[in-house]
């Protein structure tokens, strides 16, 4: 039996819990990006409960490759991130959507800290991350007692926080999807025009403000219109589909492809000069002609027109200026090749 004190304590403990889990959710319900959602969790969990050591697990086989490329885009998440394959992690949690509490035989579920990290934690809990209804991974405390989470523990307060954060990861999803489709051409997920203005004109500042070179490559596919009415439209798209696809694995991590329009491409080159520019247009060039793409049983080759223009160039004063030269010196191209 509980005397009146113990009680007492039992419901002032539980609504300082309960608070503590309010300020959490109040301070991550407005936020809009998926890299200060995780980094504000994972700080107002440590910082409100006292907890030594919290991270996340990501199952890698989820379609969730946007969340996890922002997450690894910041330091401190990557120091606190996992990617674990599916079935590791449903061995360890057995498809549980609800907290798991553990503290003994620990040695398995080291497999869920993020990679050279040496946790001394003696007891854990993993919280469940749902997204639209489907486990993605965990959140997950290491506490240095072995009685911080028992597994005969009650689990509510922690599966309310779980409800929590899979309502607010939802709306973080909803908005970067919002920004994404703002950004990306839908065919492709390469930049868009819109996109590739805003980005021009600052690498160009950039490059201004360093005395560092800024080359741009605009490409045009010949004859995709004879492609559209020789194979259909479908064809045509898995072309434009399979460029993309194939010019991002060449380029540098930190050069820029856009999808501009139709089927002109262009690639925003940092810190290269037009001859640089020049071995990357060869090196596509000669991949697209190697590699012809396959459409059903049909081969249908790929070639295209180039052209470069540079910032090293006197008479490009600004990103517009960058952006139509190249654009007529491959008008003037194209005629030739026609002439």
């Amino acid at each position: 039996m509980f005397d009146n004190d113990e009680i007492l304590e039992n419901i002032t403990v539980n609504e300082e819990i309960a608070k503590k889990l309010f300020e959490i959710e109040v301070s991550i319900l407005s936020i809009g990006n998926f890299k200060d959602f995780f980094e504000k969790l994972l700080l107002l969990i440590e910082e409100k409960f006292g907890i030594p050591h919290v991270w996340i697990s990501i199952i890698s086989e989820n379609d969730i490759s946007h969340l996890i490329e922002a997450l690894k885009s910041s330091q401190f998440l990557k120091e606190r991130l996992n990617i674990v394959e599916r079935t590791v992690f449903l061995n360890l949690v057995k498809d549980e959507k609800k907290p798991m509490l553990v503290n003994a035989y620990l040695r398995p579920f080291y497999r869920l800290l993020p990679k050279n990290e040496k946790y001394f934690a003696k007891s854990l809990a993993i919280v469940p991350l749902v997204l639209d209804g489907e486990l993605i991974g965990s959140l997950n405390l290491g506490d240095f007692s072995g009685f911080r989470f028992q597994p005969n523990m009650d689990t509510f307060f922690l599966s309310q926080l779980a409800v929590k954060i899979s309502v607010c990861l939802s709306n973080v999803t909803a908005r970067e999807k919002l920004k994404y489709l703002a950004t990306r051409d839908a065919l492709t997920g390469l930049f868009n025009r819109r996109e590739m203005e805003n980005i021009l004109e600052r690498e160009f500042s950039r490059a201004t403000r360093y005395g560092t070179p800024l080359s741009l490559l605009f490409i045009d596919c010949d004859d995709f219109k004879m492609v559209n009415d020789s194979y259909g439209h479908s064809c045509g798209d898995a072309l434009l589909q399979y460029i993309a696809d194939k010019m991002m694995g060449m380029i540098r991590r930190g050069d820029i492809a856009f999808r501009l329009a139709g089927d002109e491409f262009v690639i925003i080159l940092p810190n290269q000069t037009s001859k640089e520019a020049m071995k990357v247009s060869e090196r596509l060039r000669s991949f697209f002609q190697k590699n012809p793409m396959k459409f059903n049983d049909t081969i249908i080759p790929i070639s295209f027109s180039w052209r470069i223009a540079s910032s090293e160039d006197p008479e490009v004063m600004s990103p517009v200026a960058l952006l139509n030269k190249a654009d007529k010196h491959l008008y003037e191209a194209k005629k030739q090749k026609k002439a």
